[in-house]
């Protein structure tokens, strides 16, 4: 089972390892977001009274609404490497969702072509698709819905949204999808209209299941989740309301069989907005950086770390030299607004971060250790290629009965030159142990207890013995494993 791209004949996909470690702190790495104004042509009067009435009467049909927007999507038909049979895309699963179909040898070999949608937002040709539809070509050929075909240019393609931008020249008077100015509700009617297995001009119907889906592609996830059977092909195809607005964009389905199983997800309007302006003006989408990993408050860390409610983004690390931390935020902090806007999780303060450019100066408040703070934070912009994960040694290294009420064998960290003989290494987690419960595994080092460094074993039992005598009954661990860093509240008993 997994979630992979609804794309066309040959989707992308990106291989997801879900960790067993629920909420693991993921780096904030954001979009800028600009409000992206297309030429557009409305309907006329008389077709948006048709869909208002449809509307509001579902027995009605969604003919008058199919009629309107139809014209806006086209197939698209693009070249790929027949031997380059999994790739990169959204979503995550144990199967791969790509069929070749072989079109003719060439001088590079076997030829094949990768089919999806996609829809023009603006008359003179601007158009949106999924970058997994197009792969790296520069050119794809489109086939609008009254039969005419087209050469597209690839003005610019973002691998994290999964989004291309392309452009057909010579025309000015093309049919246009709007692009929605507020978010679906739970419930809503939607129509996805695609190119499902190359046959073209496809409508299907359902609703919005859920908005705000996170299906393991970024810290910023934000898909809606829509019943509406999506396939291959669908790729790139809109997801419409019964107004005739795009409210997203169809890029991946859920299922265990590689068909529909009625969970599919759209990138939102505002994101398509966003990344459309920034591939139109600049070819490539330029990202904010705020240099923090971050993870949901939970009621168990609320209570330990004195919080009112499981409210904000708990910090675990920061970047040295990095925006956040040249602003003063350190791991601990719990940040709970941006610009006076309130933030309820980590993945709330990424898409609200995604709001802002690189440059921009982001007013951020937190709480450390009970006092609320503000500071103002001048975002960077993200790397285009990221670091390498530091390997973390796994051999086992001689253990020690500090840790083992907890179920943990512990050992310093002295011994592994990656960790730069920073912290405590957990050598053998005890199954079924409250830490085995927490997620603990073999190569976390414990790096603070309570706010405390730890360098031996040793400390951590320190620890633990002073939180029970002040009657404490949970500590607070910050762990790392890799390069990721994460607070763990661990009850004592």
């Amino acid at each position: 089972m997994g979630t992979i791209g609804a794309g066309g004949t040959a989707p992308r996909l990106l291989a997801v390892r879900r960790s067993h470690l629920a909420g693991v702190a993921s780096a904030l790495l954001v979009a800028g977001a600009i409000t992206f104004a297309p030429r557009m042509v409305l309907p006329e009067p008389d077709r948006a009274a048709a869909a208002s009435s449809a509307s509001m009467s579902p027995r009605s049909g969604f003919a008058d609404v199919v009629e309107m927007v139809r014209p806006a999507v086209f197939a698209v038909h693009a070249r790929v490497s027949a031997n380059d049979r999994i790739a990169e895309g959204p979503g995550a699963s144990n199967q791969s969702f790509r069929e070749i179909n072989p079109q003719r040898h060439g001088r590079g070999g076997l030829v094949a072509m990768s089919q999806g949608a996609g829809f023009f937002i603006s008359s003179d040709g601007y158009a949106v698709t999924n970058r997994h539809v197009v792969e790296d070509n520069q050119t794809v050929d489109i086939t609008t819905d009254d039969g005419k075909s087209y050469t597209a240019r690839v003005i610019g393609r973002d691998a994290k949204s999964d989004l291309a931008l392309i452009k057909v020249d010579g025309r000015t008077d093309f049919a246009v999808a709007r692009l929605s100015d507020r978010a679906p509700r739970v419930g809503d009617w939607v129509l996805a209209v695609g190119n499902p297995f190359g046959l073209g001009g496809t409508v299907t119907a359902g609703i919005v299941s859920a908005r705000e889906r996170d299906i393991g592609t970024g810290a910023d996830d934000d898909y809606i989740q829509i019943d509406a059977p999506v396939n291959k092909g669908n790729s790139g195809g809109p997801a419409f309301d019964i107004d005739g607005r795009v409210i997203g964009v169809n890029t991946a389905i859920y299922s265990p069989s590689g068909g529909s199983v009625g969970i599919a997800f759209a990138i939102p309007a505002d994101t398509v907005k966003s990344v459309a302006m920034q591939l139109k003006r600049d070819g490539v989408v330029r990202r904010g950086f705020l240099g923090v990993q971050m993870q949901p408050v939970t009621p168990e860390l609320a209570e330990a770390l004195g919080l009112a409610r499981p409210d904000g983004a708990l910090i675990t690390d920061q970047q040295p030299g990095g925006p956040a931390a040249l602003a003063g935020i350190a791991a601990g902090d719990v940040i709970t607004s941006v610009d006076g806007a309130r933030i309820r999780d980590s993945r709330e303060l990424a898409r609200r971060i995604a709001g802002l450019l690189p440059g921009a100066a982001a007013r951020i408040t937190f709480v450390r250790a009970g006092e609320e703070r503000t500071v103002t934070a001048t975002l960077g912009e993200l790397p285009r290629t990221p670091e390498p994960v530091p390997v973390v040694a796994r051999e086992p290294l001689s253990k020690s009965a500090d840790g083992k009420r907890l179920g943990l064998s512990l050992a310093p960290a002295d011994p592994v030159a990656a960790l730069g003989g920073t912290g405590v290494l957990v050598t053998e987690v005890e199954p079924n142990s409250r830490a085995a419960e927490r997620g603990f595994d073999v190569g976390d080092v414990i790096l603070e207890i309570g706010g405390r460094q730890m360098k031996k074993p040793a400390d951590v039992q320190g620890a633990l013995s002073d939180a029970r005598r002040n009657g404490r009954h949970t500590v607070v661990m910050r762990v790392r494993n890799g390069d990721k860093t994460r607070f763990v509240a661990l009850p004592l008993g």
